[in-house]
């Protein structure tokens, strides 16, 4: 049998999210690939999308974009991506019902794992690096990004927080981190002691942040928060500054006059990975993909693993994937 997660209605992902059993898939068509999962990442992206679904589905819908396993087999006259071998192993992103034993995923989602990396990495190989890819070539728009300007990221220890701040020092990108808390200042500043932290639990916590910026313009901001938090970045950006949000975590809007528009000549911007799935040319989508391997390869300390469930706790799973103060990525190994 295979078990899946799926959901027939929005709402509270550890409410509405169920395991069921189905008939093992069948062989794989052409354009196909037979997965054998190993594990599989709980994104915040994925509850979400759970949270917001619209009304009730007339069949259950399936969970998850994201999962790791091993080749079972190719469907007949397949081209694969290179590596992607029966009985190698492989990752497959973005595939609708990636939280499943097994995937019948469409050929040009499966990507080849390194040998370098073993599955709790693999399980993350491409949304986070991919999104990271994403923010760095949208901030690489603003004429000082890399030069005079700096960047400021919220939500910094997060997974993509945490490979942007890789990925910023490797390139000597000047960078100031927010989280919201001391208690994730310290944890962040352990990892990379010489990026500069701040705590928004902390009063006047913009004044630290211009202070750590040096005197330098602070030129563009990453933001997956939004809300007053977005309203207070708009404030700290440079006349002709830029905000790229990419989440939705607080749930009040960014309050925003557009004096602050005009007077400054700010620009916002919204990424999101779709966007980037749907936009981006086969060219392209196969050099991010590349590059992404390079970032998993370069920052595998960065991969953290909050906690590991089976499929039968997967309520657990989620539960841990929302609480405060988690530090990596829950995985579920089916």
């Amino acid at each position: 049998m295979n078990r899946r997660v799926v959901h027939t209605r929005g709402g509270s992902p550890a409410e509405v999210l169920t395991v069921v059993e189905e008939p093992e898939p069948t062989a794989p068509e052409p354009g196909q690939v037979l997965i054998r999962t190993t594990a599989f990442p709980v994104h915040p992206g994925d509850l979400q999308a759970v949270e917001a679904y619209p009304g009730k589905a007339a069949q259950p819908v399936p969970a998850g974009v994201e999962a790791t396993g091993v080749v079972e087999a190719i469907g007949p006259g397949t081209p694969v991506a290179p590596g992607v071998e029966a009985g190698g192993r492989v990752t497959v992103f973005p595939h609708p019902g990636a939280w499943s034993q097994w995937i019948v995923a469409d050929a040009e989602a499966v990507v080849a794992v390194p040998d370098e990396l073993p599955d709790e990495i693999a399980a993350q190989l491409l949304a986070n690096p991919l999104t990271t890819v994403m923010l760095r070539r949208a901030a690489q728009e603003h004429p000082a990004f890399g030069y005079d300007g700096v960047l400021v990221q919220t939500a910094a220890g997060s997974s993509v927080g945490r490979l942007v701040t890789g990925v910023s020092q490797f390139h000597h990108f000047g960078l100031v981190n927010v989280v919201r808390s001391d208690r994730g200042a310290a944890e962040l500043r352990r990892r990379f002691p010489d990026v500069p932290v701040v705590s928004t639990e902390r009063p006047g916590w913009t004044d630290e942040v211009r202070e750590a910026a040096g005197g330098r313009p602070v030129s563009v901001a990453l933001d997956p928060i939004g809300g007053k938090l977005a309203e207070s970045l708009l404030d700290l950006l440079t006349p002709g500054g830029k905000l790229i949000s990419y989440g939705l975590i607080a749930e009040e809007p960014i309050p925003l006059h557009a004096s602050t528009l005009l007077n400054k000549s700010l620009t916002l911007q919204g990424k999101n990975i779709g966007r980037w799935l749907s936009e981006a040319s086969a060219e392209r989508r196969a050099s991010d993909v590349a590059t992404a391997q390079q970032i998993a390869l370069g920052l595998k300390d960065q991969f953290v693993v909050a906690a590991e469930y089976g499929l039968g706790e997967l309520t657990n799973a989620v539960e841990h994937a929302v609480r405060p103060g988690k530090v990596g990525t829950v995985l579920v190994r089916p």
